[in-house]
C-alpha cells in the first residue's frame, strides 16, 4: 500500500515548499471531515508533517478519531524526506 503523504500547512505555507506528491489539507479541512481523503483506506499509511511538529500532531489526532490507524508525525519536510523518501 502506498503511503499518503500530507503537508497540514496552510496553503500559502504550502507554496513556499513542499514534499513532491503530498497532499495539502491544514487541520481546519481535517477537522471539516477530511473529504480529500475518502478514498484512502483507513489502515493506508499516512505521514503528516508541517513546519515544527505541533500542527501535524494536532492532525494525527483528527485523524485517529475519524478512523485512521496507521498514523506518522514526519515533523517537517527535510524529516520526511531524509526518512521516507527513497
Amino acid at each position: 500500500m502506498d503511503k499518503v503523504i500530507i503537508d497540514v500547512r496552510e496553503p500559502f505555507e504550502f507554496m513556499t515548499g513542499h514534499v513532491k506528491g503530498a497532499l495539502n489539507i491544514p487541520p481546519s479541512k481535517l477537522m471539516a471531515g477530511a473529504t480529500k481523503l475518502q478514498d484512502v483506506p483507513k489502515d493506508a499509511p499516512i505521514i503528516l508533517y508541517c513546519r515544527t511538529g505541533s500542527r501535524s500532531a494536532v492532525a494525527a489526532n483528527i485523524l485517529h478519531s475519524l478512523g485512521y490507524t496507521n498514523l506518522t508525525n514526519g515533523i517537517n519536510k527535510d524529516h520526511v524526506k531524509a526518512r521516507f523518501l527513497n
